[in-house]
């Protein structure tokens, strides 16, 4: 069963979102917290270097809940864009000072797990399940509020992850979140409605940087995703995320760059500045029916057409 059905997107119902809105755009900060001795024997090393503790790789990440956070938050707010959080929990357990500027602001939490040095690669189904629900327990007592949202640590996702977090009763994942420009529904076995969520990997600074790619050049690609986004976005809705790292974007010669993203976007119109939370939301009232309809035409076509190839 292929889990996120094929549909090309120049044939599906046309997705309008709200007040005529053209693209869809949420902004993720990815607050993150690495443990400074992982579990031993994980399928990979959060640290290669050798030997245990890596103290550069380990402050590395350190600098964006010690500095880069405050940078990142200062150019955020010029804009007041709502934000949806890829939170390591352990952050809000260990810096209540960041917790109490994220809910100040009502910034929604994507749960990125409990550390981001704590895969679920190799975890048995069982194992797998017990910290999706103690992740979705945390964020309630943490919050007050349920957990809706899904990204694996470290993008560390098993064949199982779709179906776990839809058993869970969350809405939404992105673990998978290149595979498309708009949200599209994801077969699970439970029969749910797990949405996965459009999370643009090529403007993930937490990528890009390692690959010797600089602010300016960042910036660069990420305004032109927007606009071409925006120019088909008159046919059809897009979705655009901007995933980003306060150790690496909230770095001081890069948090300018972020700015310059920002600046070029809101001044289009026809921005819906979202959470990932109520992008899934209007898509489930409003294009869910449409879209499945549209899939079932496509599946009863392909089923037609093989029974045709049949001897």
């Amino acid at each position: 069963m292929q889990p996120i059905p094929y549909s090309p997107i120049v044939t599906r119902p046309k997705l309008r979102w709200p007040n005529g809105a053209r693209i869809a755009l949420w902004l993720v900060p990815n607050i993150e917290h690495y443990e400074y001795l992982p579990r031993p024997n994980q399928a990979k090393d959060p640290w290669p270097r050798m030997p245990h503790p890596d103290v550069l790789g380990y402050s590395r990440a350190d600098y964006g809940n010690r500095v880069g956070y405050w940078r990142m938050v200062e150019v955020i707010d010029r804009y007041n864009i709502p934000c949806t959080v890829s939170l390591n929990l352990a952050v809000y357990e260990h810096f209540p000072e960041i917790m109490q500027e994220c809910e100040a602001r009502s910034w929604e939490i994507l749960c990125h797990g409990i550390y981001n040095s704590d895969y679920l690669w190799d975890l048995p189904e069982d194992e797998e399940r017990a910290i999706i629900e103690d992740c979705i327990a945390t964020t309630k007592r943490l919050t007050g509020r349920d957990l809706l949202g899904w990204f694996s640590p470290a993008g560390t996702w098993t064949v199982n992850t779709p179906d776990l977090v839809a058993e869970a009763g969350l809405k939404y994942f992105v673990d998978w979140g290149g595979a498309d420009d708009q949200p599209f529904p994801v077969r699970v076995r439970n029969g749910s409605t797990l949405l996965c969520l459009p999370y643009q990997f090529d403007v993930n600074d937490g990528i890009n940087f390692r690959f010797n790619m600089e602010g300016e050049a960042f910036a660069r690609a990420t305004i032109e995703l927007f606009d071409q986004l925006y120019r088909e976005s008159g046919e059809s809705g897009r979705a655009m995320c901007i995933p980003l790292h306060p150790f690496i974007l909230g770095q001081p010669h890069r948090a300018k760059h972020l700015d310059v993203i920002l600046r070029h976007i809101v001044a289009h119109d026809g921005v819906w500045m979202a959470t990932a939370g109520q992008i899934a939301d209007w898509y489930t009232q409003n294009c869910l029916l449409a879209v499945e309809a549209h899939v079932a035409e496509i599946a009863a076509m392909s089923a037609a057409l093989a029974a045709e190839r049949l001897p």
